[in-house]
């Protein structure tokens, strides 16, 4: 039966090392090999040895724990956030403790918002609104990063992709391709990403010569069903668009079913493009023309920041721009001329 009082000490004498090497195994600290950590991991969950990570904070050490607050965590973008943050945190020797926060409007838990404040060496936030929650954490000295956060709580390192310049090259490949009836479906315009996506088109658009048409600019949320509702206000104009931007992924796949609900096809009839790059982009029928945000690695450069910040060193800009790139499916294609 598991003793829930078993100390290190005993761990390291049943696993036949200093307690030293049992707690850097435990603490998944270096000089420690695969082989030892392992033996010394599992004669721990024998004994039923539990690291107390509150204790090792109040102590004045280090927890080694990262804390993360998301929201929409089963939306493809964040899972794709948190296994990068994931990734990059093992590899530093740190674990994650996810707070996965379903209802957007709701304000935080305090309960929980202490649990992180107490366990956690520093906190990431992918948070696109924030209900509160930073406000809960910004009268601590935990140090916090955001992901791209651009609202009243700015003084937080931020990470984010370069949506002005990821869309602006979304349009531009349109156009290239010889379309000059544009359609965009918006994203939700409370997000800076989504006002910056926004921009890009107005100002690409203006800048090819093809002015501005408000009745080829429909508004959206990034969610499929959004994206559906307006490309089929798109399709019903009197002269409606060759060539659809939506201002993500999802609100791309609705605006391809669209399509398809209206008897013409992706892309002979109309291209679409989207923004993000999920993992369902390559996959969907057609695959997806689309902007390819570096997911993966603004989760890693996050957690780069946050032991940056850990250590006493603040980042030499509070806020990390990543480059995005422009991947080309089978969605889009040269304009053809309607009879």
């Amino acid at each position: 039966m598991a003793n829930k009082s078993t100390t290190l000490s005993e761990v390291a004498l049943a696993a036949n090392v200093s307690p030293m090497t049992a707690s850097r195994a435990i603490n998944n600290r270096s000089g420690v090999s695969r082989e030892t950590r392992e033996h010394v991991l599992k004669i721990a969950a024998d004994l039923g040895y539990v690291v107390n990570r509150a204790a090792q904070k109040l102590s004045g050490g280090k927890s080694h724990i990262i804390g993360v607050i998301a929201t929409d965590p089963g939306n493809q973008y964040t899972a794709s956030l948190i296994a990068g943050i994931s990734d990059a945190a093992w590899e530093s020797g740190y674990e994650t403790l996810i707070y996965a926060h379903v209802v957007r409007e709701k304000r935080p838990s305090g309960s929980v918002m202490q649990l992180l404040r107490q366990i956690s060496d520093g906190v990431i936030a992918v948070l696109p609104m924030e209900y509160g929650y930073l406000g809960e954490l910004a009268s601590t000295s935990i140090p916090i990063i955001t992901i791209d956060q651009r609202g009243k709580h700015a003084e937080f390192p931020s990470i984010a992709a370069d949506a002005y310049d990821g869309a602006r090259g979304a349009v531009k490949h349109l156009i290239e391709l010889g379309h000059r009836r544009i359609g965009y479906i918006t994203g939700d315009e409370r997000l800076a990403s989504a006002k910056d996506r926004h921009r890009a088109y107005v100002d690409t658009m203006a800048q090819q010569g093809l002015g501005r048409d408000a009745a080829l600019i429909v508004k959206g949320d990034f969610t499929q069903k959004r994206g559906f509702e307006g490309a089929m206000r798109l399709l019903a104009l009197a002269d409606p668009p060759t060539a659809i931007f939506a201002a993500n992924d999802l609100s791309a796949f609705g605006a391809i079913a669209a399509v398809r609900e209206a008897g013409l096809r992706v892309p002979d009839d109309i291209s679409v493009i989207g923004f993000d790059d999920i993992p369902t982009a390559s996959q969907f029928y057609p695959p997806l023309t689309t902007v390819r945000q570096p997911i993966h690695q603004i989760g890693r450069a996050a957690v780069n920041t946050l032991l940056a910040r850990i250590a006493g060193i603040e980042p030499a800009s509070p806020q990390v721009i990543l480059p995005t790139e422009l991947i080309l499916r089978a969605s889009t294609a040269a304009c053809r001329s309607r009879a």
